[in-house]
C-alpha cells in the first residue's frame, strides 16, 4: 500500500515536488499558510488540511518544503504545529533549505516524539522540482532513508546519502557555495567585457561555445542576453544559504576567502530589492 503523504509549504518548489508525488501515484494530503496553491493542487487530486497537524496526522510520510529555520520551527513546533501529530511510524522528512545546526536540533525535538527524521533539502531549482529530476540530499538514519526513498525518487531522480541527520543540510549549503560562485564568476566576466568595450551577446556565445560551458551556464544564458531574471532560485534563499555557509565555516575554522566576498555581494542585491528575482541577477549587484 502506497504511503500517504502530508505536504507542508506550496511555493515554487513545494507546489512542483506535491504535484509529481500526486501524479506518481501517492494520497496527498496538501497545507499551505495562503490557500491559492492549496485550491489549485485540491483540483489535481490532493486533500486540502487546516492546519500543519492535521496533514502530519494523515501522512504516514511528512514533507516540509519552507523558506528556512523560523518558517520550519512554526510550522513544526507552533500552535496547530506538525509535531503535535508525529509519533512512531511516521516520518517527517525536512526539504527545506536550513542551517546544518538547526537541522540537527529539529532533528532531536522530532525523534522526541518517537517519529523518524530525515534531513534532505535538494540541488535544483523549479526547473528540475517540475521535471521531477531533483538531487536530494539525505541524511538521517540509513533505515530511515530507505523507507522513504520511494517518494522522495517521485520528486527527483536521485536520492545521495550525506550521513546522519544535519548533513543533508551540510550537503546543500556547501555545494550552493559553488553555485553561488559559478552565477557570480559570469556575471563578473560579463560586466568586465562590457567594460573593455566587447559585446554581451558576443561574449557569451564565446563561453557558450567553448570548454566553460555547462548546465548551469546555458540555463542562465537566456536571462543575461535579456538582461532580465524571472525566478527559477530567488536571489534571496541564494543569500540566506550563503549565510548558512559562512556561519558553518566559521563554526569549522575553515578558510573560506571567496564566500566571505560573496555572501554580502548576495545580500547587496537584496538590499536593492532584487531578492525575488533569480540569483543570476547577482550581475546588478556589480554596478
Amino acid at each position: 500500500m502506497a504511503q500517504r503523504i502530508g505536504f507542508l509549504g506550496l511555493g515554487i518548489m513545494g507546489t512542483a515536488m506535491s504535484g509529481n508525488c500526486l501524479r506518481a501515484g501517492f494520497d496527498v494530503m496538501v497545507w499551505n499558510r495562503s490557500p491559492g496553491p492549496a485550491a489549485r493542487l485540491a483540483a489535481e487530486g490532493a486533500t486540502v488540511a487546516k492546519t500543519p497537524a492535521e496533514a502530519a496526522a494523515h501522512g504516514d510520510v511528512t514533507i516540509v518544503m519552507l523558506t528556512g529555520p523560523e518558517a520550519c520551527e512554526a510550522v513544526l513546533f507552533g500552535p496547530d504545529g506538525a509535531a503535535a501529530s508525529l509519533g512512531p511510524g511516521k516520518t517527517l522528512v525536512n526539504m527545506s533549505t536550513i542551517s546544518p545546526a538547526y537541522a540537527r536540533q529539529a532533528a532531536a525535538c522530532v525523534r522526541e516524539t518517537g517519529a523518524e527524521y530525515v534531513d534532505a533539502p535538494v540541488s535544483g531549482s523549479k526547473k528540475p522540482a517540475e521535471d521531477a529530476t531533483l538531487v536530494i540530499l539525505a541524511g538521517g538514519r540509513e533505515e530511515a532513508i530507505a523507507a522513504v526513498e520511494p517518494v522522495l525518487l517521485a520528486m527527483g531522480k536521485k536520492v545521495a546519502r550525506c550521513g546522519e541527520a544535519g548533513m543533508g543540510s551540510t550537503m546543500k549549503v556547501t555545494v550552493n557555495v559553488l553555485l553561488g560562485i559559478m552565477a557570480e564568476g559570469l556575471a563578473e566576466t560579463v560586466r568586465l567585457g562590457e567594460s573593455l568595450g566587447l559585446s554581451r551577446q558576443a561574449l557569451l556565445d564565446v563561453v557558450m561555445a567553448g570548454p566553460m560551458a555547462n548546465d548551469l551556464f546555458r540555463l542562465k544564458d537566456p536571462m543575461f542576453r535579456v538582461d532580465d531574471y524571472p525566478a527559477q532560485f530567488p536571489a534571496k534563499h541564494m543569500a540566506k544559504d550563503l549565510t548558512f555557509a559562512v556561519e558553518a565555516a566559521r563554526d569549522a575554522g575553515a578558510n573560506i576567502p571567496v564566500l566571505s566576498v560573496l555572501a554580502p555581494l548576495y545580500h547587496t542585491l537584496v538590499d536593492t530589492g532584487l531578492g525575488d528575482a533569480d540569483f543570476a541577477a547577482v550581475i546588478k549587484a556589480l554596478g
